[in-house]
C-alpha cells in the first residue's frame, strides 16, 4: 500500500452536480483503498480556458491504495463528464 494524492478539477457549469461527483469519487477511493482526507478548495479561476470554461471546482483527495488503483482512478476521471482535469501523484 502506497500513499497518493489526487487533485480533481470539476466543471461548475452543471451547478449542483459538483457535489454528486465529489461524493462519487470519494466513494470510489474508499472502495479501493483508505481515504485519509478530502480537502475541498472550492471554486477558483483557471489559468487558461478548458472547454470554454474559466472556473473550476478543485478537490484534493489524500488516500492509500494498491499501486494499480491510481491508473484506474485516472481512467475513470478521463471518461466522466463534468471533470475538466485530474492528476494523481505518489507521495
Amino acid at each position: 500500500m502506497s500513499k497518493y494524492e489526487a487533485v480533481v478539477v470539476f466543471s461548475v457549469k452543471n451547478g449542483d452536480d459538483v457535489s454528486a461527483l465529489v461524493e462519487k469519487f470519494k466513494a470510489l477511493i474508499e472502495k479501493s483503498g483508505t481515504l485519509e482526507s478530502v480537502d475541498e478548495w472550492g471554486k477558483r479561476r483557471l489559468a487558461y480556458l478548458i472547454n470554454d470554461e474559466a472556473e473550476g471546482y478543485y478537490v484534493l483527495y489524500n488516500f492509500e491504495s494498491a499501486p494499480e488503483f491510481p491508473a484506474e482512478l485516472e481512467r475513470i476521471a478521463r471518461i466522466t463528464d463534468g471533470i475538466l482535469r485530474s492528476l494523481v501523484v505518489k507521495k
